[in-house]
């Protein structure tokens, strides 16, 4: 047995035990495989010599100031290790207000978004009032970035569904404390995420997600109890297939998705739908993290510190940090204006964003391929359904991602297809708006189901075009 002082606190823990399961909120976007270099601490004393994952993943400086991989290091003996102090992620709850008020509880209802790298919620009156509103990280993020992460993780029986429980539990504790209520007070609960999650959240077998043809999951749409809420009735929004969740459902009521209209989604799976033709064409292209920072060299998520806008002013890029300090990393839509800044530049990688952090030529490669993989479904959505992208009359772009995204630049990237900026509307948390509709107006579930019902999914891993449309955005286009 060794002794270990995790931020000051001692623990007793068999030699060999890697940091990482000491600190099980500590993220580990790659599932702890040493990949995505984030899950840094300040670590002494008797441990693993250097991995070569190390090695590649921490400069010199850092070296020397006893910076290491929590899931590359192990414990061999007595040591100290300590964490940075987490800062607060920035979490998307605007949306659109419900249209209508028709509840099935009585008292106090709660709504709640279950995404791949946040959870958000909001709790509301039997009169429809606002009282409250939250958003925290997905404590499920220590076991990887993604939901296949996630899927492998659980198979291997890690506890992700105790981990999505205990976090749901806290979130919405906090909640009904800024309300000065407590959860025992509430009569409801509506939770949409994706079909992943889902599953997770209720313990089932997630053994279809781990090989094609991803059949033989639940599509929910359904009441189900909770262990830590007895007595509350849980609803859970409708899925439409393993990789088209309830949070593309509940998107769907949210943003009354017109004819010629496109609803997209980017996170780690790009979910998006377009109505054309009197039908709905839905799919999921896995776009993978690049854009929530993860396996970027300087990227982390919209957190204070965060690069979230770069601006090019005659030939000198102007970075914007949130919250004003120093710059710590880059967010998504800082990301996709470093992207648009090197193609106006002209130049090549490494591109200085700010002191110390640059965009480096494997950066801007992982960053192209997330960028092809949602312009890519785009197209083969476009294609399928006949429609060329001069009849394209909007994009109504979801979550936070979408709410802080410059849309001019996305255009200029290649992200989104060439329409009119004006076309394009970032709607917000259109997953929990769409949640809080269900919780608000019980009339709204079937309606849910049957829409559902008539999405028509296209399977892009079976079609040449995307795998052809795929190559063709690999590039990263020009501004004129």
């Amino acid at each position: 047995m060794a002794q270990v002082t995790l931020n000051n606190r001692i623990h007793t823990v068999p030699e060999g035990t890697r940091l990482s399961a000491l600190l099980p909120d500590l993220p580990h976007p790659c599932g702890g495989k040493g990949v995505c270099g984030k899950c840094k601490v300040r670590a002494w004393g008797e441990l693993s010599p250097l991995s070569s994952e190390e090695q590649r993943h921490l400069t010199a400086l850092e070296i020397t100031d006893g910076i290491r991989l929590a899931c590359c290091t192990m414990v061999q003996g007595a040591c100290r290790v300590q964490t940075r102090s987490a800062e607060p992620m920035v979490v998307c709850l605007e949306g659109e207000a419900p249209a209508r008020v028709r509840p099935g509880f009585a008292r106090y209802g709660a709504a709640v978004d279950i995404g791949t790298t946040t959870l958000a919620a909001q709790l509301y009156a039997a009169d429809g009032a606002l009282l409250a509103e939250i958003g925290a990280p997905n404590p499920q993020a220590a076991f990887g970035a993604d939901v296949i992460s996630r899927v492998e993780a659980t198979l291997k029986g890690s506890p992700t569904t105790k981990a999505i429980r205990t976090g749901l539990s806290r979130l919405l504790t906090a909640l009904t404390a800024q309300a000065g209520l407590a959860p025992g007070d509430l009569d409801e609960i509506v939770i949409t995420g994706n079909t992943v999650m889902l599953t997770l959240l209720t313990g089932r077998d997630v053994t279809p997600f781990a090989t094609a043809p991803f059949t033989g999951h639940s599509r929910f749409g359904e009441r189900i109890s909770l262990p830590d809420y007895p007595g509350v009735a849980v609803y859970l929004a409708p899925c439409v297939s393993a990789f088209i969740g309830g949070d593309t459902a509940t998107a769907l009521l949210a943003t009354d998705l017109n004819q010629g209209e496109l609803l997209l989604d980017i996170g780690t799976n790009g979910e998006m739908v377009l109505n054309a033709n009197g039908k709905l064409y839905a799919c999921s292209t896995a776009a993978g993290p690049a854009f929530e920072g993860v396996g970027i060299s300087c990227g982390m998520v919209a957190a204070p510190g965060a690069i979230d806008r770069v601006e090019l002013v005659n030939g000198a890029l102007y970075p914007h940090v949130i919250g004003g300090a120093e710059a710590t990393g880059v967010c998504g839509s800082g990301l996709v204006d470093g992207l648009a800044c090197l193609a106006m530049l002209g130049e090549t990688a490494p591109v200085p964003l700010a002191p110390g952090i640059s965009l480096t030529a494997e950066d801007v490669a992982a960053l192209l391929t997330s960028k092809s993989a949602i312009r890519s479904g785009i197209d083969t959505l476009l294609h399928t359904a006949g429609m060329p992208v001069t009849d394209l009359t909007g994009i109504k772009v979801a979550g936070g991602f979408g709410r802080y995204l410059n849309i001019q630049n996305a255009i200029h990237i290649g992200l989104l297809p060439p329409i009119l900026p004006e076309r394009i509307d970032p709607v917000g948390n259109a997953a929990l708006s769409g949640a809080v509709r269900l919780l608000l107006d019980t009339a709204l579930r079937e309606t849910a189901s049957r829409l559902l019902d008539a999405v028509e999914v296209v399977d892009l891993a079976q079609s040449p075009y995307f795998a052809t449309r795929f190559f063709e955005n690999m590039t990263l286009e020009v501004p004129q």
